[in-house]
């Protein structure tokens, strides 16, 4: 079985990351906006707003996690959102999902945080087992969110 490396996002890695990000978008039916600049300023600028992990077999990217700080001020407590978990086509069902989630709680773990989310798309109910299986644990909505453009 081919090892899956894991590591963080580098420069060179954008074109990658931008087409496995338009294969997610088009899975789900988006419309994909973001541009490489974006990228830049959003994974790998002066302060990163997200933390990408690539994965990689025999040094060609197979997948990647994107996750996003989360926190629970009046608690004292930090957690990660896993926005993206994205494995290629033909790497699927070969345990890179799993090294991306085990490496999405291995960082989030080592940056201080004591909990990952992540949601689904209600009809994705393989994801949701396989998030069931490994520990995750189903939460209620927080109740009415709102959100206004500036």
């Amino acid at each position: 079985m081919t090892q899956t490396t894991l590591r963080p996002l580098k420069p060179e890695d954008l074109p990658d990351l931008l087409e496995m990000i338009e294969a997610l978008a088009a899975h789900h039916g988006d419309q994909p906006l973001t541009t490489r600049q974006d990228l830049e300023r959003d994974c790998l600028g002066p302060a990163p707003w997200l933390h990408v992990l690539i994965a990689e077999r025999e040094g060609v990217i197979v997948g990647y996690t994107a996750l996003c700080p989360l926190a629970q001020l009046q608690f004292g407590v930090r957690g990660m959102d896993m926005h993206h978990l994205f494995v290629r086509p033909g790497a699927r069902g070969t345990g890179v999902g799993r090294s991306l989630i085990d490496g999405a709680l291995r960082l989030s773990k080592d940056m201080g945080c004591r909990y990952v989310a992540v949601g689904t798309h209600p009809d994705n109910t393989v994801a949701a087992a396989v998030y069931r299986a490994i520990g995750f644990q189903d939460r209620p909505p927080p109740g009415p969110r709102f959100s206004i453009r500036i």
